[in-house]
């Protein structure tokens, strides 16, 4: 009786600390997303009578060269998924060792991600220029004989903005990965060595399995966030996604479309048709990767 009613009381007070969460994500999340669906549909204008035009939008994203273009970037841009998962996962099992100093780490690996986006993303910017610190260590060490304009090399600047994405979010699935790995029964890895199993051979064959349900997670966060990219990309290389729109993404394009030729239905049948592959991505995402947990070896 008197643990029924404790658990009542906990599941009450955990709905109470939702409450505000759940109300701030029907607000700017949920009320904006039914909101958008209509004017994806119409010619949407702020100070004009607004026409329903049907599939003319959609019809529109699929001749426009420039948007396919900015698709074409944001789908590049999931290449930085598996190179932010697998080096995460490292880190975060390097830092869930009893190593000294290892406080010292986790704090370091997770300095980024609570460095704003701009700031970031401004100091990149230098990083990448003609004197930028990049150009000057290279040259130092004999790799180049003369400067790279990596902001304006055309098959170079996208894959910049990578590596800031890449450097911002290492920290934040990495303490993910670490609550995962330290959820892990520590007998299952204990009985591997005992069998003889090196430390790689647990990683590969106890602890990567076990993870499967964080690392779902976090390639799912991973992908929405890499095909949804904007600050980075925005600050760097502002909306036109120079050079020649060879860093221009579809969250750019859509903002561009939007806020600066004021076009709000085009820019949401944007937004939805992106919407649209990012769930296929998922389900398929689903269907490769629900293998595993603890549930794996029961």
């Amino acid at each position: 009786m008197f643990t029924n009613k404790l658990m009542r009381r906990q599941a009450i007070f955990a709905y109470l600390i939702l409450i505000p969460g759940i109300i701030m994500l029907l607000i700017f999340t949920f009320y904006p997303i039914v909101r958008g669906l209509p004017l994806a549909f119409t010619d949407y204008s702020v100070v004009d009578t607004t026409h329903w035009t049907g599939w003319k939008n959609f019809k529109r994203a699929f001749s426009d060269p420039i948007f396919g273009a900015a698709l074409k970037n944001s789908l590049i841009y999931i290449v930085v998924v598996p190179f932010l998962q697998i080096i995460s996962i490292l880190m975060a099992i390097l830092v869930n060792n009893k190593l000294r100093f290892v406080q010292f780490f986790r704090v370091a690996y997770f300095v980024p991600v609570v460095t704003s986006m701009v700031a970031a993303a401004i100091a990149w910017k230098w990083v990448y220029e003609e004197q930028g610190i990049l150009n000057y260590f290279l040259m130092e060490f004999g790799i180049l004989d003369e400067p790279i304009s990596f902001m304006v090399e055309t098959k170079l600047a996208l894959m910049g903005v990578m590596i800031v994405t890449v450097w911002k979010g290492l920290g934040f699935y990495m303490m993910i990965y670490l609550a995962g790995l330290q959820s892990i029964p520590t007998e299952m890895q204990e009985a591997a060595r005992i069998d003889g199993a090196n430390r790689w051979r647990v990683i590969w064959h106890i602890t990567i399995p076990l993870l499967m349900p964080f690392v779902l997670l976090c390639s799912l966060l991973s992908v929405m966030g890499a095909i949804q990219v904007f600050d980075e990309v925005f600050v760097m290389h502002g909306s036109l996604g120079d050079p020649a729109y060879s860093t221009l993404t579809t969250s750019v394009y859509s903002y561009r479309i939007a806020f600066t030729d004021f076009e709000f239905g085009y820019s949401a049948a944007l937004g939805l048709l992106v919407a649209i592959i990012i769930t296929i991505i998922s389900i398929a995402m689903f269907r490769f990767t629900r293998k595993g947990g603890l549930t794996y070896y029961e």
